[in-house]
Formats: structure tokens, sequence, C-alpha cells
């Protein structure tokens, strides 16, 4: 049987809607729907996140049980960059040392995995990476 990633529903603050839909435009992803309490955005590949308000007022907790962080993959170590001065622009603080290289994630020396990661204001971390040859 051949699968895929379909979607993800996450939920979030409806305030911070704005935060997703700014960031996904910039990231490059569509818009798939834009309601009163949710966003729809997809990628090439068929994948699509939906964010939708939240149901219960708790906060998250990434290093709890659940979902540790979304990767989003980038085409070059520039468009890593790129990322990282649209984070600084607006004031969203890049986490663990970030950007860098990651050579004990990367895929044997000729490759590199160079990401920046970032927490929404929900507290779902992100991250930004670059897979691929030096």
């Amino acid at each position: 049987m051949e699968t895929f990633l379909h979607h993800l529903q996450i939920n979030v603050r409806a305030t911070n809607l704005g935060f997703y839909r700014d960031l996904m435009a910039f990231l490059g992803w569509r818009t798939l729907m834009d309601g009163d309490g949710f966003l729809g955005v997809g990628c090439a590949d068929r994948a699509s996140l939906w964010f939708t308000s939240e149901t219960k007022d708790i906060a998250n907790d990434y290093d709890g049980p659940g979902m540790n962080h979304l990767a989003i993959g980038a085409a070059s170590q520039p468009a890593v960059d790129a990322a990282c001065a649209y984070l600084a622009k607006n004031h969203i603080p890049a986490l663990f040392d970030t950007p860098r290289q990651r050579p004990d994630f990367s895929e044997g020396p000729d490759n590199t995995y160079y990401q920046v990661m970032f927490e929404s204001p929900d507290r779902i971390l992100f991250e930004v990476v670059f897979t691929g040859p030096r």
C-alpha cells in the first residue's frame, strides 16, 4: 500500500490566525480556505495544514506527549536564511542556537542539515530546514 501525508489539524487561538496566515504565505504555501476561526493552506505535494480555533484554553507543551515540532522543508540554505530574516523582521526569536548546521542530522559528510527553529504565539514549535548536498 502507498500512503502519503494528507493533512494536519493544528488547534490555535483565533486571535493568532494572522500569524499563521502571514508565516505560511511567506513560506510559499497557498491558501485553500480562510474562514471565520480557521485557515487551510497547502503545498505542492498535496499535504495541507489546517489551523483551527482552539477547543480548550490550555497551553501547548511541545516537550510533553504529542507533536514536538512541525518541520517545513526549504529548497536551499539561502531559503532558510530568508526565513531567519523574516523571523527577525517580525520579532520572532530563533531558538536553540539556530540557525545552524547540524552534521549529526545530515545524511553523510557531503550533505547538510541546516535549520532554524522558532515558536508560534500558541507555543507550537516550528523548524525550517534545508537538507541536501553541501
